[in-house]
This record gives C-alpha cells, structure tokens and sequence, in this order.
C-alpha cells in the first residue's frame, strides 16, 4: 500500500515545517495491539514516569515552543504558556498517580456481617482524538491522567498540527515508558480517527467540534466516552465591576492563542449603563495588541490556523455589522492573519455570538440587568465555562446559580483554569471531566469486593 505523506505547514508563512505518513486502519489497529500488549507500570513506576516527562518537558520548554508555533501559528509567548500548563498538567498527573485509590463501604447487618471494598483499576487501552489549537496540552490533558490511571493511549492528533504530539510521545518513550503505552497515529480523520473510534480501544476521549463529537460518539457506541465540543464562553460585566479590570480580562482572553480556544471570551455581556465606557476601554487595550509573525517574540496573535478560518471569522463579523453592529476597531484579514476585532452593539441571534467563533473576536451584547445577563448567556446551545466581574456576592451568586454552564468564575473569565479542578461541559460542550483527578476516574473502572465474614458455631 502507498502512504501518501501529509505536509505541514506554518499557518503564517506557508513555509514546509515537516511531514507525517498518512496512515492506514491496519495501522491503528496495530497501535491498539501494542498499547494491549504492553508490560503495565505500577503505582510508584507511573509517577515516577510522569515525573519525569514533566522534568524532561521542561528542560526542552524553548524547542516545544516553537514548534508549537511553527506548525499551529500560535505566537511564541502563547506557545511557551502551553508548555508550562503541560508540565504542570503532567506533575499533577504524577502526584494524583499515587492517589489512584478506592473506599470501604459498610453493609447494614440484614445482610450478614459484610464489607465492600471498591478499587479503582484502569479501562485498558484509551483512544484519544485532539484538536489543532492546543497541539501539545491537548495531548497531554489526556495522556498524562492515562498513564496515571495505569492504561495505555492510541493518540490521534488533528493532521493541521501533529509534530508536537509525535514529539512528546518520543520525549515519554526516552523517558523509559514501555513500548506500547504511548502511540500516535497521523493520518486522515475519515481513516485513521474512524478507525480508532470504532477500533478495539476500551475508551474514547474526544476534544473539537459537537458536529465531529457526534459522529465520534456513534463510532465509538458501545464504548465509554469524554467528549469535550467546545464552547461559546460569557464574559458578563455588572454596572458594580471594576470596568478597567474587566476590559483587561476581554482583551487577554478574547485574543490569547488567536482567539482559538474552547475556553476563551466569546461574548461579553455588559449592562447598558457601563456598556460605553467598557467598550472604550477595551477598544484601547485592543489597539496595543500587535499582530504578526508567530515567531517574534513581540508578536500578540498570530495567523489563525488557516486562510479558510480566517475567512468563516471575517464573513461572521460582516454579518454582524449589517444587522446593525458597530465594529469599532479591527476586522482586517490578510490571508489567515485576522486583526484584533471589537464590534459593539451584537445581536444575541447573531451567527458571530450563536455559534462558536475561533477567532480574535471580543463582540460585546449589552442587557438590561442580571436577568437579561442570564437569558442571553445561556442562549446559545453550549455551556461550558464563564466569568463574572461584580462587586455584588448577592448578583454574582445569582448568575452562577442561573447559568447553564460547567463552570463560573468569580473575577476572572472563562479562560481560568488548572488540573487540579474538574473541566467540562454541559448541553452541547460535551459530556464526562477533564482535570487530572477527575480524567483519572473517567479513564477507570469501579470494581466492588464484598468480604464475609462467616459465623461458626462455638
């Protein structure tokens, strides 16, 4: 059989930067023979390994970072952010591998002196299916909480960005991981991702689109799955909040990573009578974000994944202004390259706001109070996470308890994160947690021992 080989290339250039084989379904089948096959690590043997790869990680921070950016065109600064939260990500992952533990149960004395144990023992093999935007974390958000589960991965990285992945899956095997525990296959999504779907794997962990979800979910039926399909996250501005501190949270969070992130502002919800002066102030931190190169470690957002990106992104602002938004600064596209973008004014029903929008967008809907804030927040079909800015307790207490979402922040927006809390969403944001401790139970299985203690006649 020919493998055709597929070209990656830097969004922001076009210039060559590698190439992976376009490979076939034998081929991941093989990889799931191996991960079954592989010699299993211990407790003390998985931290150990992910300990390691962090430290190793870390040393060779710099050489990810521009790899990052040049295969995803992500800018510098961002790439070396997604290397830190990877070594992060896998030293929790290290400390969480010796806590892999069950509990003791007590069974009412009507039936017989009993006791139930319960311990916590791994799926077995995971298929992972990733996405471009994060091509180093996204991996190892999954990997990381496999290996600490004590199960091996088949990794599918999105064919725009998959040198990262192949890279740290060398990086864990150098490390002294048994053959098999890590593999990535490279290829086709209508091959090679169909293939480990609807192959022998035990589970599926997904991140991307709810359309590709969907048609993952249906592969893998039968199978246990953690979907994680986006979001269409609120950033929501009482008249109460500290606007300064609010237009720096849009700003750093609607353009970090060329607005290409799950968790990043998509919509800012302000209350009418701060909607002017919030708008100024983001509309001039907006205007300090250079764009350009990935590569110049002075650049703030890069190109978008590609030119056809950029283009869905442009289309869905001139949408927006013809039904009467404002577009304040902005909105310029060269190539895949989209220029920092503030528009005023957006209709709740707009495309740009309904539906997720990966690009260095901050559209601002102005409501009439919290009520409003909650109606229009929840509006959309995803619910994944949020940000609030209020003095008020009482009125954030009521957005966090009204929004349909699988988390809310506090004087932050949506972007916040860390492996030591649960990440996910609800409706259509997916189903099952990430989060170190919380992806180690996904990826492991409940099994209950009852102990009997008999009674002898005396």
């Amino acid at each position: 059989m020919v493998v055709t080989d597929i070209v990656v290339t830097n969004p922001f250039s076009g210039e060559h930067v590698g190439s992976v084989p376009g490979q076939s379904a034998a081929d991941v089948e093989g990889a799931i023979a191996a991960a079954r096959g592989r010699q299993p690590l211990d407790l003390d043997g998985r931290a150990e390994l992910l300990g390691a790869v962090a430290r190793e990680l870390s040393g060779h921070s710099e050489e990810f970072a521009r790899l990052i950016t040049a295969e995803a065109g992500i800018a510098l600064k961002e790439s070396a952010k997604e290397v830190a939260r990877a070594c992060g990500n896998l030293q929790a992952a290290a400390e969480e591998a010796k806590r892999v533990r069950g509990e003791a149960i007590p069974i009412p004395s009507t039936h017989g002196e009993r006791i139930a144990i319960t311990r916590r023992v791994p799926v077995g093999v995971v298929g992972a299916l990733t996405p471009f935007n994060r091509p180093l974390n996204q991996v190892v958000v999954k990997v990381a909480p496999a290996i600490a589960a004590g199960n091996a991965i088949v990794v599918k990285p999105s064919e725009k960005t998959p040198l990262s992945a192949i890279a740290f899956a060398r990086l864990v095997a150098e490390c002294g991981a048994p053959h098999g525990t890590i593999s990535v296959v490279t290829g086709a999504p209508e091959v090679v991702g169909s293939a480990l779907a609807g192959g022998a794997v035990d589970m599926l962990t997904f991140t991307g689109s709810p359309a590709i979800g969907h048609k993952v979910a249906l592969a893998a039926a039968g199978k246990r799955v953690a979907l994680e399909l986006g979001g269409n996250d609120p950033l929501i501005v009482l008249a109460d909040g500290d606007l300064d501190f609010a237009a720096r949270l849009a700003v750093d969070q609607a353009f970090a990573t060329s607005g290409q992130s799950c968790r990043g502002v998509k919509r800012i919800i302000v209350e009418d009578g701060v909607a002017d002066a919030l708008v100024s102030r983001i509309a001039d931190r907006a205007s300090t974000i250079t764009c350009g190169d990935p590569l110049d470690p002075n650049t703030d957002v890069g190109p978008l994944i590609d030119e056809a990106s950029a283009v869905l992104v442009e289309r869905r602002c001139e949408q927006a202004i013809a039904l009467g938004s404002e577009l304040i600064c902005g909105g310029q596209r060269d190539g895949a390259l989209f220029s920092p973008t503030v528009i005023d004014r957006v209709l709740p029903s707009a495309e740009l706001v309904r539906q997720e929008t990966f690009g260095p967008v901050a559209p601002v809907i102005r409501v009439k109070n919290i009520h409003d804030a909650i109606t229009v927040a929840n509006g959309t079909p995803y619910g994944l996470q949020a940000g609030v800015v209020t003095d008020s307790v009482q009125g954030f207490l009521a957005i966090a308890e009204g929004l349909e979402v699988g988390a809310v922040n506090l004087l932050d927006g949506p972007s916040f994160d860390s492996p030591h809390i649960p990440f996910g969403g609800v409706k259509a944001s997916g189903i099952g947690r990430e989060g170190i401790r919380w992806a180690i139970e996904e990826m492991t299985t409940v099994k209950t021992i009852i102990l009997r203690q008999l009674q002898t006649d005396t």
